[in-house]
């Protein structure tokens, strides 16, 4: 448990790092997959390692240590963690617990903001257009979705321009990046190592559209002026939109459009998986040392009252760490249909 319920940490610093140049270099699509996959992963491994570390002080409470049933005395001798890394610890998991309910909340309130204001727009097709001469265009998700654009963008636009747009705000809506967008948020607001893949991934969600965009479209210049266009017009629009053509970093776009797609590649995505894989290895086996340090504290505490009865149950022989006569079997023992070679 003294390194392996650290490893976490240090997937996440990893990721944090790698995930920006991967962001620009891999195929948008996958990308975005890939980096959804890892923000939860790490997020859990996060929250995973700071409460195994929290609860090696919590445990030493004697109340918390009386309705557990193991010796305070044995679990602090044989505890690897100082008292000032579990008591930071439970401080962190806590705070990061308050801003994920915070985050929760207000992402469920802008999706029902979205929903709402996606019913109350005129027409019932996919489209709607307002008659408003300050450029807009972005996205509404919804049941179905809806694509709104204002008449000042399209006085902005050529004819392939305006179908490049559209394109790109119908990618967005069948891609649902706003559910993608949701677990950035969310595991950002768990783990605040994880903002710059939370940055990175609204970025990979303009270029997934952009790609797809310039498939629909069949020329990949066309989109690159769609999406300069729309972004020189909207300059000055104090309308912030989350999946607007005008989003992420514009001059990168830009250039991704005017270059060749980008290649598949492999080897980052394996390497990604590989910490992925670690990252839950080690939380496991920090886990599992966690609970054999539980096991010698009971033992300890029977050895310490024989007469005490740890739990009270009707089977003693399915309660961890006991036997039938309701005495703590030793740890080291094998339980119960388990074998040791």
């Amino acid at each position: 448990m003294l390194i392996s319920v650290y490893i976490p940490f240090l997937v996440t610093v990893a990721l944090a790092v790698l995930a920006p140049p991967m962001a620009h270099r891999l195929p948008p699509r996958p990308a975005a997959v890939a980096l959804a996959c890892a923000a939860l992963v790490t997020a859990a491994g996060w929250a995973g390692s700071l409460a195994l570390l929290a609860f090696t002080g919590v445990a030493q409470i004697p109340q918390i240590a009386e309705e557990g049933r193991w010796s305070v005395s044995a679990l602090r001798s044989q505890d690897p963690v100082s008292a000032v890394v579990a008591a930071v610890s439970t401080l962190v998991l806590a705070v990061c617990v308050v801003s994920l309910g915070v985050a929760a909340v207000r992402q469920g309130r802008h999706l029902l903001r979205a929903r709402r204001e996606c019913a109350e727009l005129p027409g019932h097709t996919e489209l709607a257009v307002l008659d408003d001469d300050v450029p807009l265009a972005f996205a509404l998700p919804g049941t179905p979705g809806r694509i709104v654009v204002s008449r000042g963008m399209l006085r902005h636009l050529g004819d392939a321009e305006r179908e490049a747009l559209l394109a790109h705000e119908r990618a967005h809506l069948r891609g649902r990046h706003h559910v993608f967008q949701s677990v950035w948020r969310l595991t950002a607001a768990l783990n605040p190592l994880l903002r710059p893949v939370a940055v990175a991934g609204n970025f990979v969600l303009e270029r997934w559209a952009d790609e797809e965009a310039a498939a629909r479209v069949g020329d990949r210049r066309v989109v690159a002026h769609a999406v300069g266009r729309a972004a020189l017009a909207s300059a000055g629009s104090s309308r912030p939109a989350a999946l607007a053509a005008t989003g992420g970093v514009v001059p990168q776009r830009v250039r991704a459009l005017l270059a060749p797609p980008p290649a598949r590649r492999s080897l980052p995505l394996l390497v990604g998986g590989l910490l992925l894989a670690v990252c839950c290895a080690s939380l496991a086996n920090a886990a599992s040392d966690s609970d054999r340090l539980l096991d010698s504290a009971q033992w300890a505490l029977c050895t310490e009252h024989p007469d005490t009865t740890p739990v009270a149950s009707t089977d003693r022989n399915d309660a961890p760490g006991h036997g039938r006569d309701g005495c703590c079997a030793d740890p080291s023992r094998p339980k119960h249909g388990e074998w040791h070679f």
